[in-house]
């Protein structure tokens, strides 16, 4: 079974209220409110729902929104971008690829090289230690 195959009751029981509502429902967290928006640690940045490995600590940056922002991907395919046209503005939604949980948006006013500035809740997110490199 795939993430998108999952019930929303299992959705449910797995995650908190607010990470459901976020991460499921599309909501958003307040600006300021979220457990990584000023979060220094390293690590990989996984989806909440299915562990997908989205974004790398290294790549993360204050960009002064209130929410974790990162410049890049932790990869090509991690998320997808989809149109969001809610609020009475058309906005690029960005999404987990692997079972579509609601993350964030792209926004094109970020730091060099990319320009890019995938602005993330926290509540869809979980940062996992960054692994050990192999010992010879």
């Amino acid at each position: 079974m795939s993430a998108n195959d999952v019930p929303e009751t299992d959705w449910q029981d797995k995650l908190s209220p607010e990470q459901y509502r976020v991460a499921r429902c599309g909501d958003t967290e307040r600006a300021f409110t979220g457990k990584y928006w000023n979060c220094h640690e390293d690590g990989i940045y996984r989806c909440v729902c299915c562990g997908n490995e989205l974004f790398r600590s290294d790549e993360k940056y204050d960009s002064g929104s209130g929410w974790p922002s990162f410049w890049r991907t932790n990869g090509d395919n991690r998320v997808k971008i989809v149109q969001d046209p809610s609020h009475g503005m058309v906005r690029d939604e960005i999404r987990c690829a692997k079972c579509d949980a609601h993350l964030g948006h792209l926004f094109d006013d970020g730091p060099l090289p990319t320009r890019f500035r995938f602005c993330v809740n926290s509540a869809s997110l979980d940062l996992a230690p960054k692994p050990e490199p192999e010992q010879p």
